[in-house]
């Protein structure tokens, strides 16, 4: 730039506000506010001082809208600023991207150092973490007896799972030595070893409040728990290192007992769709056997009924025999006669000889009529023999037919065994016993 140059004060301070953002990087500056003043249109401003010196700040409203909490004359602030120079009054001022009460920095550097030295031990790693209980038979709450969280856990659990019993473990979560209560109290409930489930909570707060779940030996008590720990901490942007080593993490103490125990309600639910599925499937199944039933029945041929059959197939074969030895003599008889014919043609003496052949014809006949007579008197036998044979006919003179539970025939008492059931078929119905005594065969 040339010395003789005439600059003016817009340039001026071009030029120094230039200088300053490039030559100053962002940082954080630690400060008390002063003159605090937040204007209508959401940006604050306000002078950031310690004992020796002060600077002009600015926070935008498109910035300071993500803060959970309102800055105060005299509170003590950490601020990351970008340095600059506001042009139209050549003030040097810091234009604030992030705000936070001073002391945080230490705390979310512990916080992170903890954090990567847990995680490289694997306290992390999600194949230690344990799958929780589907029904617990009794569920643990490690907080304090005054919190809100509670009323709101029993209450969830309530609504959830009312049969449920709950023991609660009573510590601070807040304060000197809250983080060696907290971890005394699962210490407790894992050598009592009677809850099924653990739920570790507390309600939102700042990350002062929460700071005993992120202490190492809250930690250490959850890595060891033997119970499966549920921790719900703070609201649920709020991350404590209790939450990353339990085995699960819920957004709210309310989550927390969400997680812990089913919904009844759900519950029933299912069971009753279950139950309508398996009605479902025993009535096909049901359904099924009698088909198969009724198929079975149809190929199945009574006694008696195949006993007709046979007797109306013999009746078939012997009107089938009459007409065949009736067709034979015919056809004898009409060779005989052409023979006849024949003779009387050629041998003028076949008087005697047509004698000859009536004799035998005669003797043909009633060879013929004896022993259609004996076929006769054999068929006779024979269907008085399929009728004597019938089990209807003997089932209706008094007689019964003995089947056990394997549908075999009972022919002797010694096939039985007391108790034993027993199908009894009669000429008319049947019944079912039970055998009660039994008897050796009677001799005269």
């Amino acid at each position: 730039m040339d010395k003789n140059h005439v600059l003016s004060v817009r340039e001026l301070n071009l030029a120094a506000k230039q200088l300053i953002e490039s030559g100053i990087p962002l940082l954080w500056v630690r400060g008390e506010v002063s003159n605090f003043v937040s204007a209508a249109s959401g940006h604050w401003y306000f002078s950031l001082k310690d004992e020796a010196a002060q600077v002009r700040c600015v926070m935008f409203r498109h910035k300071s809208q993500y803060l959970d909490f309102k800055p105060a004359n005299g509170m003590q602030v950490e601020v990351l600023a970008l340095a600059t120079l506001y042009e139209a009054r050549g003030d040097f001022q810091l234009t604030l991207e992030k705000m936070r009460p001073a002391g945080l920095g230490t705390l979310y550097e512990a916080f992170e150092r903890l954090k990567s030295r847990l995680e490289d031990e694997g306290l992390f790693d999600a194949d230690r973490k344990r799958v929780l209980p589907l029904l617990p038979k009794q569920v643990g709450i490690v907080t304090s007896p005054q919190a809100a969280a509670l009323r709101d856990v029993l209450r969830t659990l309530a609504n959830r799972m009312p049969g449920v019993p709950v023991v609660l473990y009573p510590t601070p979560v807040q304060g000197e030595g809250a983080a060696q209560k907290i971890a005394q109290a699962i210490k407790t409930a894992n050598q009592r070893a009677e809850c099924d489930v653990l739920i570790v909570c507390r309600g939102g707060g700042s990350i002062e409040d929460l700071w005993a779940f992120n202490e190492e030996v809250v930690a250490r008590a959850i890595a060891a728990s033997h119970i499966p720990v549920v921790c719900g901490v703070g609201h649920e942007t709020d991350f404590t290192i209790a939450d990353f080593v339990a085995d699960l993490r819920a957004a709210t103490p309310t989550a927390a007992a969400q997680a812990a125990v089913p919904d009844r309600r759900e519950l029933l639910q299912h069971l009753a769709q279950q139950r309508r599925h398996l009605a479902r499937a025993a009535m096909r199944q049901f359904e099924q056997r009698m088909q198969q039933a009724d198929f079975l029945q149809r190929r199945l041929v009574h006694p008696a009924q195949r006993i007709r059959q046979q007797g109306e197939r013999l009746d078939g074969l012997q009107q089938r025999a009459r007409l065949a030895q009736t067709y034979a003599m015919q056809r004898q008889q009409g060779r005989w006669k052409a023979l006849w014919q024949r003779l009387r043609t050629l041998r003028p003496d076949t008087i005697r000889a047509h004698e000859q052949h009536a004799s035998q014809a005669r003797r043909l006949s009633s060879a013929m009529r004896n022993a259609l007579e004996r076929h006769d008197a054999r068929l006779i036998a024979l269907q008085q023999h399929l009728q004597f044979l019938d089990p209807q006919q003997v089932l209706a003179r008094g007689y019964s037919l003995v089947r056990d539970a394997r549908g075999a025939i009972v022919a002797s008492s010694e096939q039985l065994d007391l108790g034993e059931q027993l199908d009894i078929t009669f000429a008319q119905g049947g019944a079912r016993v039970v055998v009660q005594e039994k008897r050796g065969r009677q001799t005269d």
